[in-house]
């Protein structure tokens, strides 16, 4: 599937399909029923991009891994009320694991690149090695931090919504977790285009690592 049906996909089963269910179904089974319901349609496509990759990997296991959270979440808050805040408060808590990735030096776009790289048929070994290059390494800490951000200012967004509009700010929150996720998302892409710009610019770093993983492969 190319990136334009995915963006036509996220915006159909993450926006339109939610906020038809809201809407239709809100008076008749209430909302916290109904914000459970609408969250269906987005389910059943992040498992569908997930089979989509054909392989499981860093990036698979974190789609994945954020749907079952999120649906846990959800399923859990007992209330409309406190399935928004708990969203709220899962969305900084993400914010603060992308961080710790850069902390502990693991910064998980890094890996996402990966998975990526090694799908378009490039060695996993070479790359990783490649991507531990400082000059690109620091790259990854950036794009990582765009990552925290996006969780960041949709969450307090979202609080401030949930303040002025209580269960109301439900429909907003969807339109806006859209804005911001594809705004960001351009910059996020745009990061990683650039990484491979700097590769690409930067062919002594390619000759150090072949040098390095033949010198092994002698020693061993």
């Amino acid at each position: 599937m190319n990136q334009n049906k995915f963006v036509l996909y996220d915006v159909i089963f993450y926006l339109v399909f939610p906020l038809a269910v809201w809407h239709l179904t809100r008076e008749h089974i209430g909302d916290y029923y109904a914000m459970l319901l609408s969250s269906v349609p987005g389910i059943i496509y992040s498992v569908y991009r997930f089979m989509a990759l054909k392989k499981l990997n860093v990036f698979g296991i974190y789609m994945i891994g954020t749907l079952v959270v999120g649906t846990l979440v959800d399923v859990l808050s007992g209330s409309a009320i406190r399935l928004l805040w708990n969203n709220v408060i899962y969305a900084y808590v993400m914010s603060g694991l992308f961080l710790v990735t850069i902390v502990i030096k693991r910064p998980i776009s890094l890996y996402f690149a990966l998975d990526f790289v090694e799908m378009q048929g490039y060695g996993r070994a070479f790359s990783k090695r490649l991507f531990h290059k400082k000059k690109i390494f620091k790259l990854f800490n950036w794009i990582v931090i765009a990552f925290a951000f996006q969780d960041i200012l949709l969450a307090t967004i979202k609080a401030w919504l949930i303040t002025e509009y209580g269960v109301e700010a439900f429909d907003k929150g969807l339109i806006l977790r859209q804005v911001i996720n594809w705004g960001l998302a351009f910059i996020i892409m745009g990061g990683f285009f650039y990484v491979g710009k700097v590769i690409n610019q930067s062919p002594e770093l390619i000759e150090e690592v072949e040098k390095e993983m033949e010198e092994e492969q002698v020693r061993a």
